[in-house]
């Protein structure tokens, strides 16, 4: 369930918003006139979705190769690749 509060309530209770973003880890979601307004949210939490939307976008990429026909290297042919890298492990 989303954790709704009114925009005052950043500037009264800051650290107490703070906390609930962190320990939830989920946004904050802050009304003006009981209209919703921002989202406040962990830079952890932040950077999660921010990772996620930059998978999704290259899946999406990947998808669209896929469906335009495109061919994809095998996972040898990747492996192959990595080991002939001079920086590989």
């Amino acid at each position: 369930m989303p954790i709704i509060k009114s925009i005052s309530s950043l500037r009264n209770k800051t650290r107490e918003i703070a906390a609930l973003c962190h320990e939830r880890n989920e946004p904050v979601y802050l009304t003006t006139n009981g209209e919703g307004d921002l989202v406040v949210m962990s830079i952890d939490y932040f950077e999660k979705l921010k990772s996620q939307a930059d998978i999704f976008e290259k899946l999406a990429a990947a998808q669209a190769q896929a469906n335009a026909g495109e061919k994809g290297i095998t996972h040898t042919q990747v492996m192959k690749r990595l080991k002939r890298r001079p920086d590989a492990a």
